[in-house]
Order: structure tokens, then sequence, then C-alpha cells
């Protein structure tokens, strides 16, 4: 039986990858020490998601252990060898980041150069996928001709018609303290590629979402927005008039694609993981989603600020994804993610 090690195996992206492969027949080993309630406190708790996989998963095996733990990340894929590594344990938000700077880049860079190290030593056949982010691209994306619309802001350049290829830049911009540790973490995944001939890849994520999520307010767009919706409680939007623009992919797609590419590896390569073009949405778009889900008018303020370093409009261009594994699209539209993510928030609110 094939090992998959998954670390943040708590989280989002990585509670579906443990249960999309454990289904595929894979034995599956979850690495986590809920750090994300240490960042986030108690909302940003995923114990209960821990949980959820140990009673459901068939020989799903937990690792209480910090990826800042050189020794231990090292003993750890010695003894486990792993038939492939799914690595999305992070510090994930901006914010949060400027107010822990050492712990930020611990955990994204050292962390993932741990994880890499430890890869190299002792499984380096063995496909590594890492959950980067589109924040390597920092504020640059803000530099694109633009055109305002009622609801949102739209690109108005035809060269980025389908949204942004891996081909753009990443240097000269403000990235936030977040987007720089997680732009070292990305080019030391290619760089294990292609100086070491590991097959590695980075898929720097849009707004990954899902049922799933642990939402807050620094981080989780949809699945916070929707939470808000529920329990009437004000949504706070940082500037752009609430027309900033992302794209949204379910957590289900994300998985799916990483399965794609264990099974035909490339070395050291770089995807834009989103939902494209036709999976995107404003602030304001979003609002009238939930409320047609639940029913309930949305509840906000206006901060004239936007946020550092924050895209006005981001959307994935997925071409070069369709292209290399042309087995895989987008399955889960926008409409019925946020569905999902009202009926989960209802169970558990």
């Amino acid at each position: 039986m094939k090992k998959l090690l998954v670390t943040g195996s708590s989280g989002l992206i990585g509670s579906e990858v443990c249960v999309y492969f454990a289904a595929q027949g894979w034995q599956v080993h979850g690495l986590d020490n809920n750090q994300r309630a240490v960042f986030f406190g108690p909302q940003g708790d995923t114990r209960w998601n821990q949980q959820r996989l140990q009673e459901t998963l068939k020989g799903f095996i937990h690792h209480e252990l910090d990826i800042r733990d050189r020794p231990g990340v090292l003993s750890l894929l010695e003894s486990l060898r792993p038939d492939a590594i799914v690595h999305t344990a992070a510090q994930p938000s901006h914010d949060r980041a400027a107010a822990i700077p050492f712990d930020d880049f611990d955990t994204n860079a050292v962390g993932t150069l741990n994880l890499l190290e430890g890869t190299r030593q002792f499984c380096p056949e063995s496909p590594f996928v890492h959950m980067s982010t589109n924040k390597v691209y920092g504020d640059a994306p803000n530099r694109i001709l633009l055109r305002e619309l009622e609801t949102r802001w739209d690109y108005d350049d035809p060269v980025y018609e389908h949204g942004i290829p891996e081909t753009f830049t990443i240097d000269q911009s403000k990235h936030s303290l977040f987007g720089a540790s997680k732009v070292a973490a990305d080019v030391m995944v290619q760089e294990y590629g292609r100086y070491f001939n590991l097959p590695t890849c980075c898929l720097r994520g849009g707004c990954l979402t899902g049922p799933n999520h642990s939402g807050v307010e620094l981080h989780g767009f949809l699945s916070y927005l929707v939470k808000c919706n529920l329990e009437g409680r004000k949504y706070k939007i940082f500037g752009y008039q609430g027309k900033q623009v992302r794209d949204n992919i379910h957590s289900l797609d994300v998985a799916r694609f990483i399965e794609a590419f264990i099974s035909a590896p490339r070395l050291g390569e770089v995807y834009n993981l989103g939902g494209g073009k036709d999976n995107t949405c404003s602030i304001l778009e979003a609002f009238k989603l939930a409320e047609g889900f639940s029913g309930k008018p949305m509840q906000y303020a206006y901060v004239a600020e936007n946020r550092i370093g924050d895209h006005i409009c981001y959307y994935s261009d997925l071409r070069k994804m369709r292209e290399h594994y042309p087995g895989w699209d987008i399955t889960v539209s926008l409409e019925e993610t946020v569905g999902q993510i009202v009926k989960s928030w209802q169970r558990r609110l």
C-alpha cells in the first residue's frame, strides 16, 4: 500500500487531500500540531477536523509534530519514507505575519526546507507537492490596466484575458512578510527540483476554499464571509469599494490536481492553481451569493484603507495546468462551493 504524508492535515486543503487519497487506497499519514489555533486563537482551532479524519478514515495516522522541529521532521521522513509528500502546513495570513515575523518565516520558509531536505535524504523519488500562494507575485498584479464595473474590477489588458500566468514577475513588488516567506519556500521547492532533480511542484493558490474551512478574518475569504452572514456579524471591507476580485477553487479540485501531478510528476514545476475566470467574484458579489443561500442580509462596514499588498483583481490563468494535465479541470462551480460552505457552517454554528 502506498504511503502519503500530508502536512497541515487538519486544515482545509490538507484534510481534503487526506480524504481523497484515502479513498484511492493510500495509507495516509497526517502531520499537524494545531498551530492555526496559536496563530488565530480559538476560532482558528482545527482539532475538530483532526478528530473527523481519525474517526472516518480507515488507517489514518496522525503525527503531532511542528514542521519547524528539524530533528523531528527528519526522523519522521527517515522512518516513514512516504511515496509522496503534500505540504500544506503554513502560517497563512498577511496581517498576522507582520506581528510574528520569526514564527512566520520559520514556519513557511524553514519548515519547508526541513521537509525538502528530509525528502532528498530519505525518499528522493517521491513527488513533493507544495502549496504556495499567488501572494508570491506581491502587488505587481495591481500594475495591470484595470476597468471598473458596477460590482467588480477586471483586467483591461488583452494580455491577461485568461488571468495571471506563471511567467508573471515575482520581483520588485510589495508582498507582505507572509508573501516574502512564501516566496522563499516557493523558490526553494523549485530549486530542489531543478538542482537535485527531485519531482517537485509549487501550486500558487488563489482563494482555496470549501466546506471544511475554519475561516477567520485574517484568512479564509469565502468561509469567513459566510460565517459573518449566518451570525449577523459585520464583515469589514478593506478598500477598493468592495469590488476587489478573487478566483475561488474548491478543495476537491485542488486534491484532484495534486493526484494528477503525483501520477505524472515533473521536476521543479510551478502552476497557478485557482478557480480561473469562470469562478471569480468580488466581495460585493460574494455577499449576494451568501445571501441567496442563507436568506439573511449581509451586515458590513467599509474601511477605506486597503490591506497592504492586497490585490485589486486576481484570477489564475489555468491554461498551463490544462495543457500539462488534460484530464484535470474545474468540476465544482463557485455557486455550488458557496452553497456547501453555508451548509457546513450551519451545522457547526
